[in-house]
This record gives structure tokens, C-alpha cells and sequence, in this order.
């Protein structure tokens, strides 16, 4: 839109480009920034407009991304042209994805570039990069401890490498993800060391105290993120003689987003890694941008205003790359970091629906969906071009965080049912098959997370190691009804690498002092390749798991329904061992989708009638899309077998 002071500066600070700048033909530039500057400049005087510098502030902003744009390839500006004309690309039920780490999947980026016929016969075609970029050893919290944003860790390659692997992605039509850690750097960092030297310029990137008076204020109200191996938010630096804000570990340093030269600096970065050919910028940590003393120091408003900035100027440079919020907050803080009061995705398109992930792991210790119904009727429609990213196991630890209102709307006392289920999936409840890990015991609370890969957690690891079929046919069916759940929500299903063969616990990391303290790593494994190569051998778990998803994500992409433009309507039930809900086709009113799962150990029915609002069957004349068979069905009443899921189609 046009607005007067907005566009007065917006000429001014054309008439200032650099010379270097003014000669390129960058027609698509210019007519991106004029159509957002508007709120670009909106935002960024809402940030930083009290500032003297702010008129060079916005130059050098402009000039950042003129600069990005002036480099882009003609191949991604193409591709931008093409995802502009079809801006809801992304919510197609055809992509699925993959999160890994490199150096874990395949040694290191050469290595993941010779596995790329493996995502294909699999079905994948967003594959999610871990963190790659350059970081200390032994100080690397799993790779986001960044001391250089553009160089690639050379443990795992180069920017070539990269290079080589983004073009080969892009002639097979994977997207392609990157990691930009946007809240801290490592205190190796370039900016970091020069702060230590003294220059004031760099002192001013981070939260620095001369003593521990701001510090105390700040942690009256401020969470402990890791408070077994990190407790406290500050960490004395002996060199400069001051407290650093250190979030989540003493080596990483929180960036201070009060002063526009680290958003300009951090944005140049996103927009680097834009040009090396990433579709999809996951954004780590944007909770925790904006610090405010009196605060618990996430979610703030102003966290939400540097997303919406960064959105709007990556518009301007790279409008066909999109934005995950890596955001694993609380249930009604999540749906914000799509962009509050706007039609359309304001911030970022994608999120992790962490809420979904930690509510099907309640299902399973459970063997109820009652929490699951009432925590996914709690979370409000996400926007309309934004999508969630689901997901049933991360590189990360799986967190409680549903809300204790909807824990006790179900009849449970939150602090004990909590207990129960770290309990359960730690092994330590009567009757548990589960062998997961503690992770982050807060011994002033109570409170944990909890780690293990997806097999371990369901039983496969106990089952295997008692040789017991039952228990194995058991964990591999539930491995099935939990990704049936991502596949057939609404959003982008990612698998994390292992899973899709069913890779159990990887203790190797007690061995390793850097990593032995953190039970993360038991799920951030080293694939055996020979262990892989038995999902051609019929009979292996690895077969069943693999051969099955396959088929899954073939069926996924040919069902229009499970795309994601909030077509989805939950269904209550009686039975409280039933989750069901229905996808219904916008282009087709009368074509839907009945998803039903059993999350109990014994056979449930589900009466038809009870759910014809929805889903229209004519006694026996239903079919289970995934299977391609007629279900058993007596008097209009399914029979959905232990751990089991449909995908019904009338």
C-alpha cells in the first residue's frame, strides 16, 4: 500500500543506493520492495525507530537484501517467479519429508548426495539438513553453537559439496532445508572474539553486564532451558570481566536483537543460505529473541515483530523460499508464530505442531485418546497459507507441554499424569515395554523430557531383546498408527532418518565425554548401512517398517483430501480408546476422508451411524484407502483392530 512517510524514505534511500546497485536491472527487486516496504518500514520503526541511526539503519537494510538479490541465481529466481504464480504450493498432500543429520545418515554431505535414490524409493522429497554449519568440537550443542554462518562444518564438507548436493535435489524435485540459528551464536564466534577484545561495536550484538544486578532481575522470572548441565541464564567471561546472557549453554552466547545491526547481520545470513539453494529456512529458537526483564523471556511481542520483519524483507530477495518456526512452546503460543491478526502467513509459514507429536505419545502410554481429542480441540485453525509441520519423533527430546486446562478437563492431575508418562516411557512403570531416556531433570521441579528413538519408545527394543513375536508384531503396529497420524493430519509429515527402519537406542554416546551427559544422542544415530539394506529382505522388521511407509506415502500423495487447507473436523466419540476425525476435498463436497485409530491393545468397533454427519457409508460399501480392503463391518459397525488405523473412503 502507499503511505506517505514510508515512501518519502523509501525514495530517499534509492536516491542513496550504491552506484554499484543502481546499475543492475533488478525490475522484480524494485517492484517487491515497493509493494512491502510499507510494512517493512512499519516493522522495523516499531523495533528500532527511537534510534538516532535509524534512517542508515534502513539503507543499509535495503542494501542487504539488493545486494542478496543481485547474487541470486537466474535458476532460484526463476523458481520464485513460478511458486509466486502458485503461492499455495506447499500445502499439497504430496510432500513428505525427512529430518537427519548428515554425518549420522551417511557420513557427511558427499556421502548423503550417493543416498539420494534412497529418499525416491522411499517416497521422500523434503529432506531437512540438521545443522551444518562450522561449530567448535566438543561445544557444538548438536551443531547449533555456530562460530561461522557461512561455512559449512568441514567434518561434514564444503559449500561445493553443498552446491553439488542442492542442484542434484533440485532436478529431482526435493526441497531442500536449512538450519539458520537465529537466537545465539557460540562464543567462538568472529563477533563474540571481537567483543572479548573490547570493540564496543560487537559488545552491542549480545546481553553484557558489568555485574550481577540486571542478571539477578532477569532470572527472577527466567526459566532454567537445561538445568542439569546449564542452570542459570548467565555465564561470567573472565576476559572481558562481565555476564553474558547464556540461555541455553555457557558457549552460547544470546544475540541482542535491540540493536538493528545484528537483524541486518542475521538476515544477510538467511539470505546467503537462501542463494545456496535452501527452499526452506528452519528458524531455531525464535521463542527466544527478544529479552525483557520481568519476563519469562519467549514469546514476546517483539520476537513476533523481528519474524514478521525478516518475512517481509526474504519476500522482497527470495519470495519462493518459505520459514519453519522452530517454536516448541505452549499449545496457544505456537499458532502465533504463523503471523497473529492476518489472513495469510505472516511470519512463518510452516510450524512444528510439537502440541500433535506430545499428545500421540499421551495416546500410547495411555492407550486412551481422550487427552489427544481435547488438546487438538484446544489449538485454534492455523492461517490459510501456513501449514504444520507433523512429526512423530525429532532429533530433539519429546517435551509435556500440553495444557494442564486440558489435562484436567479429562479427568487427570497434570504434575502426576506427567510424572506418569515419563515414568511409562522411561521404563520405570509396572508393565512398561517402553526404554526411553531422562532428559533435562529439573531436580527444583520434578520436571523432564524425555529421549529415545521411536522404536525404543514403543517396544521394539524390550520386544527384540525377549524374542517375543507378539511384542514385536505389537511395536511395529504402533510404529504404523503413529505415522498413519502425521500422514493424515493436515500439514508436511516428517520422518526422522531411522525410523523408517526401525533403529533402536544408540548408546554409543556414553562413550563420547562431550555428548555423554546429554541422552539426546541415544537418537541421533550412525545408520548401519548393512542394517538398511535389510528393508529388501522380506521378513525383517526393517522390511515390514520400510515396505509399509512406502506404501503409506505412495497412498498419501494420491488422496487430495490430506492436503492442508484446514478441510479437517474432529469427531467425538464415546469410546475413549478411538481418535477419529474427518478430511474432506474443498474442489469436492462430496469426497472425504474418515481416519480412525485404535490406540488400545484390544479390538474396538466404531458405529457408523454416529459418525454420518461426516462420512456417508451405505452398510458395507466402505473402503480402507491404505490397505485397498473392505474392512469388516456388522450391523454398520467397524471393527478396528488393536493399534490399528483406517483410512476410510465411502
Amino acid at each position: 500500500m502507499y503511505e506517505q512517510v514510508s515512501h518519502s524514505l523509501l525514495n530517499d534511500i534509492l536516491i542513496k543506493l550504491n552506484p554499484e546497485i543502481k546499475q543492475q536491472q533488478i525490475r522484480h527487486f524494485y517492484t517487491r520492495l515497493g509493494a512491502n516496504f510499507y510494512s517493512i518500514h512499519s516493522l522495523f520503526y516499531l523495533l528500532y525507530g527511537g534510534r538516532d541511526d535509524f534512517e542508515e539503519q534502513a539503507q543499509r537494510l535495503v542494501e542487504t537484501m539488493a545486494r542478496q538479490y543481485i547474487v541470486r541465481s537466474d535458476q532460484l529466481k526463476e523458481k520464485d517467479l513460478e511458486r509466486e504464480k502458485n503461492h499455495n504450493w506447499f500445502l499439497s498432500q504430496e510432500w513428505v519429508g525427512m529430518a537427519l543429520y548428515s554425518d549420522g545418515f551417511a557420513n557427511n554431505l558427499q556421502g548423503l548426495q550417493s543416498k539420494l535414490h534412497y529418499f525416491q524409493e522411499l517416497g521422500i522429497n523434503m529432506i531437512h539438513i540438521m545443522p551444518i554449519l562450522q561449530c567448535p568440537e566438543g561445544k557444538s550443542d548438536g551443531g547449533y553453537a555456530v562460530s561461522d554462518f557461512r561455512q559449512v562444518d568441514d567434518r561434514i564438507g564444503d559449500l561445493n559439496d553443498l552446491q553439488s548436493l542442492s542442484e542434484d535435489l533440485q532436478k529431482r524435485n526435493i526441497l531442500l532445508t536449512l538450519d539458520v540459528v537465529v537466537n545465539h551464536t557460540s562464543n567462538e564466534h568472529e563477533w563474540a572474539q571481537k567483543a572479548r577484545q573490547g570493540e564496543k561495536k560487537y559488545q552491542d550484538y549480545y546481553y553484557l553486564f558489568d555485574n550481577r544486578e540486571v542478571p539477578d532481575m532477569f532470572e527472577q522470572t527466567m526459566p532454567e532451558i537445561f538445568p542439569e548441565t546449564s542452570p542459570g541464564n548467565f555465564t561470567w567471561d573472565d576476559t572481558m570481566n562481565k555476564w553474558v546472557m547464556t540461555v541455553f549453554n555457557n558457549f552460547q552466547w544470546d544475540l541482542n536483537y535491540s540493536n538493528p545491526a545484528v537483524f541486518i547481520e542475521m538476515l544477510d545470513i538467511i539470505l546467503f543460505w537462501t542463494n545456496q539453494g535452501a527452499d526452506i529456512i528452519r528458524l531455531d529458537a525464535v521463542a527466544f529473541l527478544w529479552k525483557k526483564i520481568g519476563s519469562t523471556c519467549q514469546n514476546e511481542r517483539e520476537a513476533h515483530l523481528i519474524l514478521q520483519l525478516m518475512k517481509d524483507c526474504c519476500q522482497v530477495t527470495a519470495p519462493g523460499v518459505l520459514f519453519i518456526a522452530e517454536a516448541i512452546v505452549a499449545p496457544v503460543e505456537i499458532i502465533k508464530y504463523f503471523g497473529e491478526d492476518a489472513i495469510n502467513a505472516k511470519e512463518c509459514e510452516i510450524a512444528y505442531n510439537a502440541t500433535y507429536m506430545a499428545l500421540l505419545w499421551d495416546a500410547v502410554a495411555t492407550k486412551n485418546s481422550r487427552l489427544l481429542y481435547q488438546g487438538i480441540k484446544s489449538i485454534p485453525d492455523k492461517l490459510e497459507r501456513a501449514t504444520w509441520l507433523n512429526y512423530v519423533r525429532c532429533h530433539d527430546d519429546i517435551g509435556l507441554g500440553f495444557d494442564d486446562a486440558d489435562i484436567r478437563a479429562v479427568g487427570y492431575e497434570p504434575y502426576e499424569h506427567r510424572k506418569f508418562l515419563i515414568d511409562y516411557f522411561t521404563g520405570n512403570y509396572a508393565d512398561s515395554i517402553a526404554r526411553g531416556l531422562p532428559f533435562g531433570h529439573n531436580s527444583k521441579t520434578g520436571d523432564a523430557r524425555i529421549s529415545g528413538s521411536l522404536a525404543s519408545l514403543v517396544g521394539l527394543q524390550a520386544a527384540l531383546e525377549s524374542s517375543d513375536q507378539a511384542s514385536i508384531d505389537n511395536a511395529v503396529q504402533h510404529i504404523l498408527l503413529l505415522n498413519s497420524m502425521i500422514m493424515s493430519f493436515g500439514g508436511i509429515p516428517l520422518l526422522y532418518y531411522g525410523d523408517e527402519i526401525g533403529v533402536l537406542n544408540d548408546c554409543s554416546y556414553l562413550n563420547d565425554e562431550h555428548k555423554a551427559n546429554d541422552s539426546r544422542w541415544a537418537h541421533r544415530p550412525k545408520l548401519d548401512w548393512k542394517k538398511v539394506e535389510l528393508r529388501h529382505q522380506s521378513g525383517t522388521v526393517e522390511h515390514r517398517i520400510f515396505t509399509a511407509l512406502k506404501k503409506m506415502i505412495a497412498v498419501r500423495k494420491e488422496i487430495a483430501a490430506f492436503a492442508d487447507f484446514n478441510n479437517r473436523e474432529l469427531i467425538h466419540l464415546d469410546n475413549p480408546h478411538l481418535f477419529v476425525f474427518s478430511r474432506f476435498n474443498l474442489r469436492r463436497s462430496s469426497s472425504s476422508v474418515l481416519v480412525v485409530a485404535n490406540f488400545d491393545a484390544k479390538p474396538q468397533y466404531l458405529d457408523l451411524d454416529a459418525v454420518g454427519h461426516v462420512f456417508r457409508s451405505s452398510h458395507g460399501q466402505i473402503r480402507d484407502l491404505y490397505s485397498g480392503e473392505v474392512p469388516a463391518l456388522f450391523k454398520n459397525q467397524l471393527v478396528v483392530p488393536p493399534y490399528h488405523f483406517y483410512w476410510l473412503s465411502d
